[in-house]
C-alpha cells in the first residue's frame, strides 16, 4: 500500500513543525509549507493525498488556498483556525474543503478526521473506479471510451502528436456461446481482456465496447506502429487455449481494425473507418487485421 503524504501549511513555525512530528510519528509522510504561495510550489513537485492548512496566514490565505488547490489537484483539504467566531464550515465546504478544525487541535481528534477523510477519498475513487469499468473485463466501459477519446483527440490536435484506434472483434463468438454456454464464453470475455490489456503500454487504454467488441486507444502512435500493436494482440489470442469442456482444447480467434486519427475529422468518423476495417477484415476470411488510413485504404490484412 502506498505511503499516505500529508502537506502542513502554517505560517506559524512552532505549530508546523509540532504537526510535522505527529504525521511522520503516525506513519504517514510529511511535507511542510509556511505560506500558500510555498504550499502550491510544493504541490507543482509532490504527490499528496491530504493539506491541512490554517486559514490566517499572509499572502494567500488558507480559504483562497483551499480553491486553488480544489481547481488544479486531486487533493483533500482541512482547514484550520483559532478564530471560531470568524469562520464557519459551510466557509471551508464552499470552497471544497473536505473538513475543518479549530485550533488548538488535539492530535487523537486530528489523526480520527484525516483516517475519516481518507476513507471517504478511497471509497469515492472506488466508486468512480466501478463507474467506468466493466465488470467481466476488468476493461474501461463504453462510456468511459467516449470521454477519454474526446480527450485525446483534443490532446492529439494541441500537441500534433498521431493517434490511432484498434476495433477488435471476436470471431464466431456467437458459435462459441451456442455450443458452450454463457459462463465459458465469459471466461473468453475475460481472459481476452486481459491479453489485450498486457499487450498495451500504460499509456495507452483498453475498452470493452459491446459484446464480443473491444478497444484501443494508442496515444502518439501513428499507424505503423499500431499495426506490430495489433498483431501481438491477435497472435496472443490465436495461442490462448480454453478448455470449456474436460480436456477439450479450443482455440479463439480476433480480427482487428486499425486507423489513426485524422487532424481535421470528428470522433464518429474516426471510429468508424476504424470498424470499416474491422469489418474488412472480417469479410477477407476472419483472425486478421485491416488497415484504414484518412482518405487512404492500405491493405495491411495479416493472416499470419
Amino acid at each position: 500500500m502506498d505511503t499516505v503524504s500529508i502537506l502542513i501549511v502554517d505560517d506559524d513555525d512552532a505549530i508546523r513543525f509540532l504537526m510535522n512530528e505527529f504525521v511522520e510519528m503516525v506513519g504517514y509522510k510529511a511535507f511542510m509549507a509556511s505560506s500558500g504561495e510555498e504550499a502550491l510550489e510544493v504541490l507543482k513537485e509532490n504527490v499528496v493525498d491530504v493539506v491541512l492548512t490554517d486559514i490566517m496566514m499572509p499572502g494567500i490565505d488558507g480559504l483562497e488556498l483551499t480553491g486553488k488547490i480544489k481547481k488544479i489537484y486531486d487533493v483533500e483539504v482541512i482547514v484550520m483556525t483559532g478564530y471560531s467566531g470568524d469562520y464557519s464550515y459551510e466557509n471551508a465546504v464552499d470552497k471544497g474543503a473536505s473538513d475543518f478544525v479549530f485550533k488548538p487541535v488535539r492530535f487523537e481528534e486530528l489523526l480520527l478526521r484525516i483516517k475519516r477523510v481518507l476513507k471517504e477519498r478511497r471509497l469515492r475513487k472506488e466508486l468512480q473506479k466501478l463507474a467506468i469499468t466493466d465488470g467481466l473485463t476488468k476493461l474501461y466501459n463504453s462510456r468511459h471510451f467516449y470521454h477519454q477519446s474526446e480527450m485525446e483527440i483534443e490532446r492529439c490536435k494541441r500537441h500534433k502528436h498521431p493517434l490511432s484506434l484498434l476495433i477488435m472483434d471476436i470471431d464466431f463468438f456467437k458459435s462459441y456461446n451456442d455450443t458452450y454456454g454463457h459462463l465459458a464464453g465469459d471466461k473468453v470475455l475475460s481472459r481476452i481482456g486481459w491479453i489485450i490489456r498486457s499487450c498495451l503500454r500504460k499509456s495507452d487504454s483498453a475498452y470493452r465496447y459491446g459484446g464480443e467488441e473491444f478497444i484501443a486507444l494508442l496515444p502518439e502512435t501513428g499507424i505503423d506502429d499500431a499495426i506490430p500493436v495489433a498483431r501481438r494482440i491477435r497472435e496472443a489470442v490465436e495461442h490462448e487455449a480454453f478448455y470449456p469442456e474436460h480436456d477439450e482444447e479450443v482455440h479463439i480467434t480476433i480480427s482487428i481494425g486499425v486507423t489513426e486519427f485524422g487532424m481535421r475529422e470528428k470522433l464518429k468518423s474516426f471510429i468508424k473507418r476504424s470498424d470499416d476495417a474491422l469489418f474488412c477484415a472480417k469479410q477477407n476470411g476472419r483472425n486478421r487485421i485491416n488497415c484504414i488510413m484518412p482518405q487512404i485504404d492500405i491493405d495491411q490484412s495479416d493472416s499470419e
